[in-house]
């Protein structure tokens, strides 16, 4: 890269998405496994998930003033490739060298009386998180899980991150960048936001089904843990339970003929 009076060559935003298009194509034929942040549109996010992500990091005072950094490069495709498993983020992010910048970040699995409190906090609410799982969001449970410091979504202190590059920034470009493809990833996949912080989206459902059996077991003339009549079962899903196949046959009252 040249510099001129100190600063560094203006690029165009061209000249930077077809710089990141070949080295996608590049390390694609290294591996296969390669997965792009690719933004289309001027929105960074499409979906309440990707949004709530990135208002959550610039919520809190630690990155409002820096992760803006990285919005630029994830806009022209410098994201080539970002990974997310069980408390973790791998991504490759194109900078102003040819190799990319390696950047982690690791995210503290959810604590385990938070989560329980959520879980408990979703009692009754069935129907909403049945959309959940169907990849909506509810507004009944958004305090619930973007409340700050007390949702789901993580705060700086749960977050660290670690960059190749040789900014000295506690918060670079490239990881900005990566934070904010976080996000991308999860308008198209909300269950990998349960992936990140370490816990199980079925375990709301289970949760809540459980709870309301127990409310309905207790209700019941005959108190039983094994069976729940028809019509609780439909009650509890909303569904009509089909009927039994064939009822027995009503027996045929004997008649005595007259002698």
């Amino acid at each position: 890269m040249s510099y001129y009076q100190g600063w560094p060559e203006y690029i165009p935003v061209s000249e930077k998405r077809a710089k990141a298009e070949r080295k996608i194509e590049q390390l694609r034929k290294k591996q296969k496994e390669i997965h792009p942040i690719i933004i289309e549109g001027s929105k960074l996010s499409n979906t309440w998930w990707g949004t709530a992500w990135n208002k959550n990091l610039e919520s809190y005072a630690d990155y409002s003033n820096r992760i803006g950094r990285g919005r630029s490069y994830v806009r022209h495709g410098a994201v080539l490739d970002l990974k997310i498993k069980p408390g973790k983020v791998t991504a490759l992010v194109q900078g102003s060298r040819n190799k990319p910048y390696s950047v982690t970040v690791d995210i503290k699995q959810i604590s385990s009386p938070k989560w329980i409190k959520i879980k408990q906090s979703c009692e009754g609410k069935l129907a909403s998180v049945a959309k959940l799982l169907e990849g909506s969001f509810p507004r009944e449970l958004k305090e619930l899980f973007a409340g700050k410091g007390s949702g789901l979504f993580p705060s700086p202190n749960e977050i660290s991150f670690d960059c190749s590059c040789p900014d000295w920034a506690g918060l670079c470009k490239h990881t900005a960048a990566a934070l904010y493809g976080i996000g991308k990833r999860l308008d198209d996949d909300p269950s990998l936001f349960f992936t990140l912080r370490k816990v199980k989206m079925d375990e709301l459902v289970s949760e809540v089904v459980k709870d309301k059996s127990k409310s309905m077991l207790s209700k019941a003339k005959k108190k039983t843990s094994r069976v729940i009549a028809d019509a609780d079962v439909s009650a509890m899903f909303g569904i009509e339970m089909a009927e039994k196949a064939k009822k027995e046959p009503a027996k045929k009252k004997s008649v005595k003929k007259k002698k």
